[in-house]
């Protein structure tokens, strides 16, 4: 299986302007920052989550919580999609218990993964509230999940893929539409 870039939708710039313009929608819909948390579901939804908690914190002067999750053993397709997963350290240093969490993905697409997190969160305690912050939703959806923030809609093709590239991983900040060819 190769990928091909098809085009490039966001670059550096554009990435930081998305995120800037999550983290304003984050605090308009959210007065007690206090009390909430950000945690990103690894890998690239932790990084971002990561720069929406600074942008918070620079807006606000408050510092919210921040944790990295791992779904990867909450899957459903678990058995399926992995010989050999790769599982990360799930990192959420403080009590999750009626926080209001603002969880944070790079892209969101059947909603499977987003259900799996939810499923990892409620091991770790019984939040207040969940509000699901994504960079790119790419429709296609399995579960009836929506995001309360999104960056941007980029409506794809099932032969298509959006790309999330952060310096933090990949050496360089973009998101990419790319084409599968098989």
């Amino acid at each position: 299986m190769k990928l091909r870039i098809i085009s490039q939708l966001l670059d550096k710039t554009g990435l930081e302007e998305t995120i800037s313009r999550m983290a304003k929608q984050i605090l308009d819909e959210n007065s007690d920052i206090e009390n909430m948390a950000v945690i990103g579901m690894r890998t690239r939804g932790a990084h971002l989550a990561k720069r929406l908690a600074d942008l918070i914190y620079k807006s606000r002067g408050i510092k919210s919580p921040l944790g990295f999750l791992d779904v990867t053993l909450y899957r459903d397709d678990f058995r399926i999609r992995f010989k050999q997963p790769k599982v990360q350290v799930t990192d959420i240093p403080f009590s999750i218990d009626e926080k209001n969490i603002i969880l944070v993905d790079d892209v969101l697409y059947t909603g499977r993964t987003v259900r799996a997190a939810l499923n990892a969160l409620m091991d770790y305690g019984r939040p207040g509230r969940i509000q699901l912050a994504v960079l790119v939703d790419r429709g296609h959806r399995e579960l009836p999940v929506q995001p309360n923030f999104t960056g941007k809609i980029f409506k794809t093709l099932s032969k298509e893929e959006i790309q999330v590239r952060v310096v933090e991983e990949d050496g360089e900040d973009g998101v990419y539409l790319i084409e599968i060819e098989s």
